[in-house]
């Protein structure tokens, strides 16, 4: 049995709302196709389809899933990346040779101990009894710890090699080191040694007693980490839930995208411990995980909610609105989360297991997002009904349940108006304030952040300062492997001669310092060589002395010995040859991405001029957020502002994830504007007014989805990390320029200067056979019933 026609919009007359205004030609030209007709239908909308029919199902499911994701995900346990997972080029060559070898990196430690005035020379340093004795006291009980080994002491103590080398230039300092048992991934706990130098510190109030390490600075650093994301999450909840709360008016619609954009990040923390086999992860991809996570899983219940609320405003059936709300808001969401997903795969590209975490683990939150929208949000919506708008806020009142029409718009253009009626200046002048903001960008230096991205005024830092002041370079090391041809033997005498040569022209050289130290493995195959260099381990300094070490003192000494070849590895050489890799595959992951990008936008609104012009945006977007980030944290003036200190570098692998994430998520803005202004010129209007209609109706949610991103976002500039802090100002403000100059003011300058020519090349208007089949405009006003609801819609009882 044919099911009724669907009744075509309400033109004014004698019962029409008053309030209205006309359709636009062509409005009602699908009036008279019936309900079951064999209109296209969107993945989003099929999805939503089922879930209405299995209600139960899709919820339980649901939630069944998330939880068996977190439980087997925990009991396989996540693996995570290790020191020599970061490496690539010369780096990650030299740290093979040595795991060839059987050398194994331990986490090395540190004691500074100190008298307050300096000695004459290093002899009468070694002889103050003060010294002597906090020395020889803290030897034995680290010794006795159980939990270090390989002691060196400038003074000749029980169970330690002696160095003189560890007495300071300035003669005040002197230092006791040694190594925890373990791996430098998998170190003994350094509490007992913490717990060892704090009594030797008691016992000795005599001198200054400190320690600084590998594991001591990890532990600090965890600690103050574990804080801020406990912090973070305390804030960003109720944030987005007070921002919810505005928008909606009602409790249970606000906690809906709060609760389904956690349930996706748990269950996506579970699936992400069953990818970590073949894609090790680590700290920074669970942050990034929860930024981002937390954001687009909110946006995406945002928009479907708001949808389905305004068509239910409009008069519509409950069936009705959850139709036109997967047709259109399901199904941007969906376009938007495979962009963001393709964005993100361009990170493998790059060949780099940094990036590659970050990759699966983000592109895992937001594919279960975009589940938990198509799906189980539908599922709600259906089962809750207007129950929705249960615990309204007493202030605000419930939104009346009439249409706004096109032409109601349309009188009203207020400032969009007056802007689309000069779109080629108002263009010109938007976008060339973009790119003044981008220009800082083209001055951009990028670093491995090491030991300064730890806060300044932690503790463990301020012994850090003491340490480099009295040692400089001590701990900023490069190590460099020797190695011989064919298993040659590198304690041969002209090996020797070669490495001594070696240490005597770094030292000599002004940019490296004692002690240089020498260990071989025990096949003598293979000889580390480490060298304390200038500066903080990325800084200019820092970046020079390996420049030297590389180019001049290696060729001159190790390069000049026949059978003899040498790699560097340390922090300094990692970041140097991770930038240099990453240089190298940004190109080719910017082009992946905008290819990509390009072709799903064309697939989305078939049109190449659409799709090139929303490209061109996003690229204006991201070039703005670069700059803002190099005026920023390249320069001293915001140090106070964002309470830390600027390290005169932006951290390396920030740019391009900043690239891909902002690509991605800025087309969310993108497809539901674009989605809006396509459907008000379907439905018959002219480009300049599509656009004004379809940027008014989509501001508010919008608007409202860019606020709750920026705040997540600004959250993360309040971390203590000088990374954290970077990634939340570049997001924060790239959504925030995106959201106002892009989408506001630009984007419809665009499209409106493109007219007609945007949909040239393909079926636009209300006959296109492809589009839903969707009401012009909202219907269901005074004398209107809801219109007919097809049987593949129909909801269960209740």
């Amino acid at each position: 049995m044919q099911t009724p026609p669907r009744p075509t919009a309400v033109s004014p007359g004698p019962t029409a709302d008053p309030g209205r205004a006309a359709d636009p030609p062509g409005a009602g030209r699908h009036a008279s196709r019936p309900a079951d007709a064999d209109r296209p239908t969107h993945l989003a909308a099929r999805a939503a389809r089922w879930s209405v029919r299995h209600r139960g199902l899709a919820v339980g499911g649901w939630l069944l899933g998330v939880v068996l994701a977190i439980v087997l995900g925990s009991m396989i346990g996540t693996h995570t990346l290790t020191d020599a997972d970061y490496s690539t080029g010369e780096d990650s060559r030299a740290q093979h040779i040595l795991a060839d070898h059987g050398y194994v990196d331990a986490a090395s430690e540190n004691i500074l101990i100190q008298r307050a005035t300096p000695a004459t020379d290093p002899r009468v340093l070694l002889a103050d009894p003060q010294i002597r004795s906090a020395l020889t006291d803290a030897a034995a009980r680290v010794r006795a710890s159980g939990v270090a080994t390989a002691l060196r002491s400038p003074l000749p103590v029980p169970g330690a090699s002696t160095d003189p080398g560890l007495v300071s230039r300035d003669l005040r300092s002197v230092l006791l080191t040694f190594d925890l048992k373990g791996t430098e991934d998998d170190p003994a706990s350094v509490d007992p040694t913490l717990d060892a130098v704090a009594a030797v510190r008691a016992a000795h109030p005599g001198v200054s007693i400190e320690q600084f390490g590998d594991a001591s600075a990890d532990k600090a650093l965890d600690a103050t980490v574990g804080k801020d994301f406990k912090r973070a999450e305390l804030l960003a909840i109720p944030l987005t839930l007070g921002i919810l709360l505005a928008v909606f008016g009602a409790v249970v619609a606000a906690v809906i995208p709060v609760g389904l954009a956690l349930t996706a990040f748990v269950g996506a923390l579970g699936l992400v411990a069953f990818a970590s086999r073949l894609f090790p992860t680590d700290d920074t991809a669970t942050s990034v995980m929860l930024l981002i996570g937390l954001a687009v899983g909110v946006d995406y219940a945002l928009f479907y909610i708001r949808r389905e609320r305004e068509e239910r405003a409009a008069g519509h059936g409950p069936e009705r609105a959850l139709e036109i709300a997967a047709e259109t808001s399901g199904h941007a969401v969906l376009v938007s989360g495979l962009t963001v997903a393709v964005s993100m795969a361009g990170l493998f590209i790059t060949g780099l297991s940094a990036f590659t975490g970050i990759a699966v683990g983000t592109i895992i939150v937001v594919l279960v997002a975009v589940l938990g929208s198509l799906t189980v949000l539908p599922a709600l919506l259906s089962l809750l009904g207007d129950r929705v708008e249960l615990l309204r806020l007493p202030w605000r009142r419930r939104a009346a349940r009439r249409g706004v029409g096109y032409q109601a718009h349309l009188a009203r253009p207020g400032i969009m108006g007056r802007l689309l009626r000069r779109p080629a200046p108002v263009a010109a002048v938007t976008g060339g304030l973009l790119v003044l903001l981008a220009l800082p960008a083209l001055g951009m230096h990028t670093a491995e952040p090491g030991i300064d991205d730890i806060p300044k005024d932690l503790p463990i830092m301020k012994t850090y300062e003491r340490l480099s002041t009295a040692f400089p370079g001590g701990e900023v090391a490069a190590a460099v492997v020797v190695s011989g041809a064919d298993g040659a033997d590198v304690t041969t005498p002209q090996a020797r001669a070669a490495i001594d040569a070696l240490r005597s022209r770094a030292v000599a050289s002004g940019r490296m310092f004692e002690p240089v130290v020498v260990t071989v493995t025990p096949d003598h195959q293979v000889a580390r060589v480490t060298i304390p260099i200038a500066g903080s381990g990325t800084d200019g300094e820092s970046v020079r002395a390996l420049h030297t070490l590389r180019s001049t003192v290696i060729p001159a000494t190790i390069g000049a010995t026949p059978g003899l070849r040498a790699d560097v590895t340390g922090t300094t050489a990692g970041s140097a040859d991770f930038n240099a890799r990453l240089g190298g595959r940004t190109p080719l992951v910017i082009g992946f991405v905008l290819v990509l990008a390009f072709a799903l936008l064309l697939a989305a609104f078939r049109s190449a001029l659409v799709a090139a012009a929303a490209v061109g945006l996003n690229l204006l977007s991201v070039g703005a957020a670069y700059g803002l980030l190099v005026t920023v944290f390249q320069h001293h003036w915001a140090d106070g502002l964002l309470d830390y200190t600027s390290t005169g570098a932006i951290t390396n692998w920030l740019p391009l994830m900043l690239f891909v994430v902002l690509f991605g998520l800025s087309m969310d803005y993108q497809v539901f504007v674009l989605s809006r202004v396509r459907e008000a010129r379907e439905a018959g209007l002219s480009m300049r007014d599509a656009v004004t209609v379809g940027v008014r109706r989509s501001a508010g949610v919008v608007t409202s989805a860019a606020v709750i991103m920026v705040a997540v976002f600004s959250i993360f500039a309040t971390l203590s990390q000088v990374s954290m802090k970077q990634l939340g100002v570049g997001l924060g403000a790239a959504i925030l320029i995106d959201a106002t100059l892009i989408r506001v003011i630009l984007m419809p300058a665009v499209l409106t200067l493109l007219g007609e020519r945007l949909w040239r090349g393909g079926q636009s208007g209300p006959d296109d056979p492809r589009r839903p089949d969707l009401p012009a405009q909202p219907v269901g006003t005074v004398g209107t019933r809801p219109p007919a609801l097809s049987d593949r819609w129909a909801m269960p009882p209740g």
